[in-house]
């Protein structure tokens, strides 16, 4: 039975989910497609109705999760996204966290479309936290870019190296609260901006 466009869409999009939820949990070569596929429902016939490649798969998802990464922490403030993001349930939920932690390094062997892909996904995280960082802070554009980045290239590197340590090592732990209190720390405060009033 011939399926609507509209079912061909869904299927797609499932597909796409699946995918990007497999690929964050066990990395680009970790999965196949007739896994990956049978995993979302469907046969490994059906894959190349959708996608011209694995590549392309691998790009989309990248892209689909990345998006969702960001909206998800777009509500929150700076210090609450460090939180957020530098804890252990982010560090556990590798299928469910953030692609750029946990994809960063194999992205780095794919082929420059990932790449770009990964790229625009930093860079409007970037731009993310710059606006809230400069919403209560008297800061240049330049000072607040160059403080995002080392956040969250501070915060992307805390979660990696969490976990390549064993689940239930003290040293995951101590990576993770070490390096958030360090980062919060080096956040300053709103009054730390403010012209010092004569008295």
């Amino acid at each position: 039975m011939k399926i609507t466009k509209t079912q061909s869409l869904t299927n797609r999009a499932h597909i796409v989910e699946t995918a990007s939820e497999l690929f964050r949990e066990r990395g680009y070569e970790g999965v196949g497609v007739a896994e990956l596929m049978a995993t979302a429902g469907f046969t490994q016939g059906g894959f190349y109705k959708h996608f011209g490649s694995k590549a392309d798969l691998m790009a989309e998802a990248a892209e689909n999760s990345l998006s969702k990464s960001l909206s998800s922490t777009c509500n929150l403030d700076v210090p609450e996204f460090v939180n957020l993001y530098v804890s252990r349930n982010h560090r556990d939920g590798r299928a469910t966290g953030c692609t750029m932690a946990a994809l960063c390094g194999d992205a780095a062997r794919q082929s420059d479309d990932l790449k770009a892909t990964f790229a625009g996904g930093v860079e409007n995280t970037l731009a993310a936290l710059e606006e809230k960082y400069t919403a209560s802070l008297d800061v240049t554009q330049q000072e607040a870019r160059a403080k995002m980045i080392d956040l969250l290239a501070h915060a992307i590197g805390a979660v990696m190296l969490s976990r390549a340590c064993p689940d239930d090592s003290p040293l995951a732990d101590e990576i993770l609260e070490t390096c958030r209190t360090q980062i919060i720390a080096s956040l300053p405060r709103p009054s730390d901006s403010e012209p010092q009033k004569n008295t």
